[in-house]
């Protein structure tokens, strides 16, 4: 298992097209894949569960991942999420 911390860096994130965006990214990886905001702890590949999950710009979470693609699961989420300038 590997967590990382992040920044999320969205535009529009109370839009729904970013999350549904980390679902899909989330549901390409064979490892279970959660965010950590607080005390939530939500599955990325649930579109529901992202979506009450409410992150804003500029908030500081945590991705986990446990799995044969875990690394890669991460670091693509994170990826999504806080994208270099």
């Amino acid at each position: 298992m590997i967590r990382e911390k992040c920044t999320v860096h969205l535009p529009n994130y109370s839009e729904a097209r970013p999350v549904a965006e980390i679902v899909q990214t989330a549901s390409q990886y064979e490892s279970r894949i959660f965010l950590i905001s607080g005390d939530k702890k939500i599955n990325a590949k649930s579109i529901m569960g992202m979506m009450s999950l409410s992150l804003c710009n500029e908030e500081e979470i945590e991705v986990e991942a446990e799995g044969p693609d875990e690394q890669n699961a991460v670091h693509a989420i994170i990826g999504y999420m806080s994208p270099v300038a």
